[in-house]
């Protein structure tokens, strides 16, 4: 078959495989495909980062036999002895074929760029995409991977870390904004924001601790998702950069839509984030002196004199 033979699912019409309605292609009459290519069930005849073949009927129309097996969700590690995640973050950015990180990019609506300086990789053993999760330094100390149908877990025997693109640039006086993982955070980079994202809505703080204390940015603007834990995990990482930012603000996406990736989808502009950034309060650490406190003081202060 031809590239011009694949046509792509819908909600009218499903993926005849797995059932759902993305993601996946199938080739032959919309009431009788002939073969699939499916993002989540595999098959003996994969098809690069685009999933699995399915053969679903033979020439004289019976069905086909479908192989399916079951995929574990947590990455084995490869090797007896310790993994350097380094190297095989570069391993798996090298087998990146730019035809398919061009397809990742117009899925997720973000670009090739965005997901190079995260510095996206494919990782054909786990059938995945590839984002290294980096210390304050760069160092990488673990690597998330996320299949072509969304699903997200990472190498075994790894760390959380951020995801730090190439060339951040966030200095003494600048602007660092804060999100929630690498596609989220390539949308923000998108935007033209200098951005690093953390692994969840609640990991991550003590490298971002350390990276803000290297960078020593005016401002830390952190992009929460609009949900319950989205806004609690916001909270609370303010709370703790307050001690080492002179300035910290939380945005979120406007209400219905989930996050930065999907706002960006829905046609937000730079300008469109940077009102919300301005709008929103600015928090600030206050230190208050008991009147008790300042009494003592006064008094150590009086001794002092005499």
């Amino acid at each position: 078959m031809t590239r011009g033979d694949w046509k792509r699912v819908s909600k009218g019409r499903p993926c005849p495989v797995c059932g759902r309605s993305d993601w996946c292609l199938y080739a032959g009459p919309d009431d009788a495909p002939t073969a699939a290519i499916c993002a989540r069930t595999e098959s003996n005849k994969p098809v690069g980062s685009a999933g699995w073949c399915h053969r679903l009927r033979d020439d004289d129309r019976r069905p086909a036999r479908i192989i399916r097996r079951a995929v574990p969700m947590v990455a084995q590690p490869q090797g007896a002895g310790p993994i350097d995640f380094g190297k095989l973050a570069a391993d798996f950015r090298a087998a990146v074929k730019l035809v398919d990180l061009q397809r990742l990019a117009a899925g997720l609506g973000l670009t090739v760029e965005s997901l190079q300086r995260l510095r996206a990789g494919w990782t054909a053993g786990h059938r995945a995409w590839s984002f290294p999760m980096t210390d304050a330094a760069g160092q990488v100390l673990g690597i998330r991977l996320r299949r072509p149908n969304g699903s997200k877990f990472a190498v075994t025997g790894g760390h959380d870390g951020l995801f730090l693109p190439d060339g951040l640039d966030v200095d003494v006086g600048g602007r660092l904004l804060v999100c929630e993982g690498p596609t989220d955070t390539a949308a923000v980079l998108d935007f033209g924001f200098p951005a690093v994202g953390r692994p969840s809505c609640t990991g991550g703080v003590g490298v971002l601790v350390e990276l803000v204390k290297q960078r020593r940015p005016a401002e830390v603007c952190i992009m929460a998702d609009g949900d319950a834990p989205g806004q609690r995990g916001a909270g609370n990482l303010a709370a703790v950069l307050l001690a080492y930012s002179p300035a910290v603000r939380i945005i979120s996406p406007p209400a219905g839509i989930k996050d930065a990736r999907q706002w960006k989808e829905r046609g937000a502009k730079a300008a469109d984030v940077a009102a919300a950034i301005d709008a929103a309060p600015v928090r600030r650490l206050t230190i208050v002196v008991s009147r008790q406190t300042q009494r003592k003081a006064g008094r150590r202060h009086g001794r002092t004199r005499s």
